[in-house]
């Protein structure tokens, strides 16, 4: 099972985002994955400013020599499907070998970053459209093309391309999509993912008050080492081939050297 960590979009300097990068490559992650938004509103109703996902990754791949990079995931709705292909095939050329091509439809939380913009946000149907036209665009382009999201006619896409990613299920939940997701796929290889909000430190006691002091997401993997392993190798049993944490403190680079130093060793 390979282990990856999100990266820290949702600010003004990129400095952050390409530490988190230096850190995860140097402790032996298997990749890094990028947000595609706008922006982001806070809990206290402020918005805050995103840095552009792809133009992101393109710095984290001239930062890095090994590491794998991609979006989590690449809204097909905010760029024509010959764009976000082009936009791939130039990672891809910075970084051979290194890039993961996910692609999504959006869901309800995106509406108002593109209202906010006068962009067409379209209904469920559209998003799924744009979703299968930018699938079949990037398949067959020299890089795995995964599909993230929930839905069934999510899945019927993602049986098209090269994988499938899934935010925040429950154990239970994600090994049931799993199997559904797996009777429709058509390509193979094909690579199941799970993603979502973690709360790591050195032991249980810190990662409960961190939790508590950050206010992480009910669903969140809380715990020191050995308890986050337990709870990845879980998804891993349910289907994984990859988890990818998403550090509630996402711009402290601790975070990727914690889990490729404490938490990897632990999920062979």
């Amino acid at each position: 099972m390979k282990l990856g960590v999100t990266l820290p979009n949702f600010r003004d300097d990129a400095e952050p985002a390409l530490a988190v990068a230096r850190a995860a490559e140097a402790a032996g992650l298997d990749g890094v994955f990028g947000f595609d938004h706008l922006f982001r509103r806070a809990r206290d109703g402020a918005l805050r400013s995103a840095l552009e996902g792809l133009t992101l990754l393109g710095a984290v791949a001239a930062e890095t020599t090994r590491i794998a990079l991609g979006p989590l995931v690449a809204r097909a709705s905010l760029r024509p499907a010959a764009t976000l292909a082009a936009a791939f095939d130039t990672l891809a050329r910075i970084a051979p070998g290194r890039v993961i091509a996910t692609i999504g439809a959006g869901d309800s939380q995106s509406r108002e970053e593109n209202d906010t913009f006068g962009l067409s946000f379209g209904t469920l149907g559209e998003r799924i459209a744009a979703l299968a036209d930018a699938v079949d665009t990037a398949v067959d382009r020299g890089y795995p093309v995964w599909v993230g999201g929930a839905s069934a006619s999510v899945g019927a896409v993602a049986a098209r391309a090269d994988g499938w990613n899934r935010w925040g299920p429950t154990i239970e939940r994600f090994e049931a999509e799993v199997r559904a997701v797996r009777e429709m796929h058509r390509r193979d290889p094909f690579t199941v993912s799970w993603a979502g909000q973690v709360v790591l430190a050195r032991n249980e006691r810190d990662a409960d008050a961190k939790a508590q002091r950050l206010g992480s997401d009910p669903g969140a993997t809380v715990g020191g080492p050995e308890r986050v392993a337990e709870i990845l190798r879980a998804y891993g049993a349910a289907g994984a081939e990859w988890v990818i944490a998403g550090p509630v403190d996402s711009s402290d680079p601790d975070n990727a050297t914690a889990l490729g130093e404490l938490v990897k060793p632990l999920l062979d």
